[in-house]
């Protein structure tokens, strides 16, 4: 008798692969400790964004890989900040922001707008970006994609800050390959 006869879900076991203890032949699992959760964190591979927002004439970008979609109805999106940068401030005081997905050949953006101590004055002088539609919110020209958001909820997330907003503006998405974050590096997915 199978077992799916028995009315039980199929396991390795039945399929006649070798089925070992669970965590044996696997490193043991380290303490919880910030390292550890960074290195864990960083096999998790993620797009990339920058988020902008302009304020008092100031545009302020940043560039985020916390970022995700919420919901369809109403449509909301989210990205976390830290709080010790300065975006998070402007951001949250502007209320409104853009999302531009970076395209694979926008790494010296990322890298760019994700510096600490860049000068604020003139950040985005030397990248190509045009003010949304909706929301006025600097948005890249090379971006793959873009949405143009106001700040619904402001939720505490230790040393960061997760602000959803509601999509009030999307642009035609572009073809073209991601930026991709992971293991501690840029990335570009392999076609094929």
């Amino acid at each position: 008798m199978t077992a799916a006869d028995e009315g039980r879900p199929v396991t390795a076991a039945d399929e006649g692969t070798k089925v070992t203890p669970a965590g044996q032949g696997r490193p043991a699992a380290a303490a919880a400790d910030p390292g550890a959760f960074r290195r864990a964190a960083g096999r998790f591979p993620t797009g990339i964004v920058v988020v902008c927002t302009s304020l008092l004439g100031t545009g302020h970008a940043m560039t985020v890989s916390a970022f995700t979609s919420v919901s369809l109805d109403p449509l909301l999106v989210l990205f976390c900040a830290e709080k010790i940068a300065r975006f998070h401030d402007a951001v949250l005081d502007a209320g409104i922001w853009s999302v531009s997905v970076l395209d694979e050949e926008s790494e010296k953006t990322a890298r760019w707008l994700a510096t600490r101590g860049r000068p604020l004055d003139g950040q985005l002088d030397l990248i190509a970006h045009h003010p949304g539609p909706v929301t006025g919110s600097p948005i890249l020209d090379a971006a793959l994609a873009s949405l143009e958001c106001r700040t619904t909820a402001v939720h505490d997330g230790g040393d960061h800050t997760i602000v959803v907003g509601e999509v009030v503006g999307v642009s035609e998405p572009q073809d073209g390959g991601p930026l991709v974050y992971f293991g501690g590096g840029y990335r570009r997915l392999a076609t094929g």
